[in-house]
């Protein structure tokens, strides 16, 4: 008869822990006021009772309550800057004048015209809501205008259509927006009147279910009376204002009037006095100050005229002219500022921050890491006079990369002779091919202009055909690395020992060591680096936060004296162009590596190869930059991607001024027709040259005589490990005859069909490409747009 066993169902109680229990005295005798290690690591919280926790609660909420109350009374107050609002159009049968003018109301306030070339700005005063705004406009059609407005702007108040909402400009113009970061934001439509009675309400209908795609939770104003376009100020005044954390950080100025004096020596540079409202932080003189789109420079002074829109001028009688009295109280606020004008700060030559973006290399500093002329030559005679048995090796590989490299034994004789005899030729090839290797380089990563694609018409007319060839090369390029990555053929006019002179073989591209102050190349002299990036950034913007800087404060009407400018900067603000400057945080005109995560935007489908020239919007800087492309992982090493890929996120590197993060990338291609094509976004990830970037080349070989697990093969190396793409591993055994055929040993039978291939590695840094001035694009043109851009707005 079976015994019975119970199921895996069966109940299982508690076992009962007789004899262990203490009592609450016995524990404290044996503890002996000794402490638990979590009651020692934290702090100690005293427990308040539930009355206490909901006053806490409540004073809490209040305190957050008045700090929102307190921002919104200073932006547009009489103590703080006036509030920036942008106007920006999606839509191409949006009127613009119509808009401002409905906004211009005389009833409400004063407003005071300033037309500059086609950007068109006003101020409005109204004493009564005790609000002042300053309205700037710019069109989705001046990409760059629009995104570098954005960047200082308050609100931005997008003009939709009422029956598509935004085309084809405004959606590309949104894309921008979005990836740089928006501020605060109203939507308003513009000529929903002019509709019939029974159609405005199914058109507000389905206008509202087509922006909830980009704009979900957020109402849609009217903006077609004067009473509508009350109510619309009234908005912006009351709205929560959001943070842009590139620039809460620093100083910036949005410039209202601009002057310039030549100096003496020469005409085209001289002293810009830029006269406008200190937002942001508070402005010091001795700091650097970036104007966008043209370096960094030096400021002289600031001065601290009068306002010239203040919010509540001095008591006037009123006059029966409403005209006649707006010109009185602009020309007593002009009087008041010529009288009150005064020097806030001068520059401290002691305390003033150097211009020097570049560290200037001392030879005497062993800062030089490629050998020179002489050192080569010392190393041959040092060759010549000694007879050593060498360890034949790749060249570039260190002491710690050789201990994995199979030895075949100590060899004398001819054979030794005769690795005698390649290393010194491999020396006398060095320097010639330091200088093919350069150029080779030059020519695999060729800048290249992509042209514009063109319509049936323009065929018919003029056909690019050389533009169409190197396109249609990029793509072909752009395939063989999808199928083939990293697959390069062997050169048969060059020895490969001399063509991959400079590349090495690793055990594993994961854990091999890989120093990463190896043969750095002659620009890293140049650059500055930090020991602790993450700390030095810390301790800076804990600096911002907490210590109080003299100079000019926020809200401030202010004229800077910058020094050294060339005089197209004025030429360009007096043709239309805003000018846009920001005060730079210590260190931030330094030259390093920046690395920074982008993805490439759906829109764009053109190839992008590594080290072409793009342009960045990063942060509150605007640069011109040849990027490398790598793997975005947490290993110490990256492999080299040779085109921006679609369906990962990448690391872009470039040398540029240092920046400290958080802050918005965006990168656009330059068009042959003047055009920029936004290729991918991201963010800035981090400031570091020690960053690796490794090239990998694959050699590739089939296999045409098999006898179990020996091969013969190609071209190949004998300290670098091989592998087959099904999984075979192995290495060089010894070469036959002179034709570069080998003998392979490996670890199992290989099948005919199988592929041998050896990786080689090779660290690569960026071009030092770097420009600070980028022109204004081309604007967009209608017929153009609609090729390049994803239709947008209502469907």
């Amino acid at each position: 008869m079976a015994a019975h066993r119970p199921g895996p169902l069966k109940q299982q109680n508690k076992a009962h822990k007789g004899g262990r229990h203490r009592g609450r005295g016995s524990a404290q005798r044996d503890g002996k006021g000794r402490l638990a290690l979590k009651t020692l690591s934290k702090k100690v919280r005293k427990e308040l009772s539930r009355v206490d926790q909901r006053h806490r609660a409540s004073q809490l909420r209040k305190q957050k309550k008045e700090a929102v109350l307190a921002e919104k009374r200073q932006l547009g107050g009489k103590d703080g800057p006036p509030h920036q609002v942008l106007v920006v159009p999606l839509h191409s049968r949006i009127s613009l004048p119509e808009a401002m003018q409905l906004l211009q109301d005389r009833d409400t306030g004063t407003v005071h015209l300033n037309e500059l070339g086609n950007t068109q700005n006003f101020m409005l005063l109204c004493p009564r809501l005790k609000h002042r705004w300053f309205f700037t406009s710019a069109r989705p059609g001046d990409l760059h205008v629009v995104l570098d407005m954005a960047k200082v702007a308050d609100t931005i108040l997008f003009l939709l259509d009422p029956l598509e909402g935004w085309d084809s400009t405004g959606d590309y113009c949104l894309s921008c927006l979005f990836a740089q970061g928006l501020p605060t934001y109203t939507l308003a439509v513009q000529g929903i009147s002019g509709l019939p009675l029974k159609k405005q309400i199914d058109t507000r209908k389905k206008l509202s279910k087509a922006v909830e795609k980009r704009f979900p939770h957020d109402k849609l104003l009217l903006l077609d009376t004067q009473q509508e376009a009350g109510m619309l100020l009234r908005q912006l005044a009351n709205q929560k204002q959001q943070h842009l954390a590139f620039r809460d950080r620093r100083a910036y100025l949005f410039a209202h009037a601009v002057d310039f004096v030549p100096s003496e020596e020469n005409n085209l540079v001289g002293t810009l006095k830029i006269s406008g409202y200190v937002r942001g932080q508070t402005l010091n003189v001795n700091r650097l100050l970036h104007i966008v789109g043209y370096g960094d420079f030096q400021m002289k002074q600031i001065d601290a005229p009068g306002d010239p829109f203040p919010l509540n001028p001095r008591g006037i009688k009123p006059q029966k002219d409403p005209d006649m009295a707006m010109e009185i109280c602009a020309t007593d606020a002009v009087d008041d500022m010529e009288e009150g004008l005064k020097v806030l700060m001068k520059a401290d030559p002691g305390r003033q921050e150097s211009l020097q973006a570049e560290v200037i290399p001392d030879p005497m500093e062993g800062e030089q890491t490629w050998p020179t002329e002489e050192e080569l030559s010392e190393a041959k005679d040092f060759l010549k006079e000694s007879s050593k048995v060498v360890k034949k090796v790749p060249k570039g590989t260190s002491s710690y990369q050789a201990e994995w490299i199979l030895d075949g034994g100590s060899q004398s004789g001819g054979e030794g002779d005769e690795y005698e005899y390649d290393d010194m030729e491999h020396e006398d090839f060095m320097e010639e091919e330091s200088q093919d290797e350069s150029s080779e380089e030059e020519e695999e990563y060729e800048t290249m202009t992509i042209g514009e694609s063109v319509h049936d018409d323009l065929y018919d007319k003029k056909v690019d055909e050389e533009a169409e060839a190197k396109m249609l090369e990029k793509y072909k390029q752009e395939r063989l690395e999808e199928m083939f990555p990293d697959e390069v053929d062997t050169p048969r006019d060059v020895a490969a020992r001399i063509r991959f002179q400079k590349y090495r073989g690793l055990k594993s591209f994961r854990t091999s060591p890989w120093d990463p102050k190896e043969n750095l190349p002659q620009d890293y002299a140049r650059i500055f680096q930090f020991q602790n990036f993450t700390n030095t950034r810390k301790s800076i913007f804990k600096e911002v936060e907490e210590k109080e800087v003299e100079g000019a404060e926020v809200g401030w009407y202010v004229t800077l004296h910058v020094s050294e400018v060339p005089v197209s900067v004025v030429e360009c603000f007096r043709q239309g162009t805003p000018l846009i400057a920001f005060s730079l945080l210590p260190h931030e005109q330094k030259m390093s590596v920046l690395n920074m995560v982008v993805r490439r935007d759906p829109g764009n489908t053109e190839p992008v190869k590594a080290k072409e020239e793009l342009i960045f919007h990063c942060g509150f800087r605007r640069f011109r930059a040849s990027p490398l492309f790598s793997q975005h992982t947490a290993a110490d090493k990256h492999k080299l991607q040779r085109f921006l890929t679609a369906d990962m996120a990448l690391v872009a590197t470039v040398y540029a001024p240092i920046t400290f993060p958080p802050a918005s990338v965006l990168l656009f291609k330059q068009k042959s027709n003047g055009m920029h094509s936004l290729i991918a976004t991201g963010h800035l990830m981090s400031v570091d040259p020690d960053r690796m970037v490794i090239k990998r080349v694959v050699l590739s070989g089939h296999p045409f005589k098999i006898f179990t697990k020996m091969a013969v093969d190609v071209l190949w190396f004998k300290p670098v490990e091989l592998r087959t793409k099904w999984g075979r591993r192995g290495h060089i055994k010894e070469p036959l005859g002179t034709h570069g055929h080998m003998k392979c040993s490996f670890d199992g039978k290989l099948k005919s069909q199988d592929t041998v291939l050896m990786n080689l590695y090779k660290r690569v840094f960026p071009k030092w490409t770097y420009d600070p001035y980028v022109p204004e694009p081309v604007p967009w043109l209608k017929s153009e747009i609609s090729s390049t851009v994803p239709q947008g707005g209502m469907e």
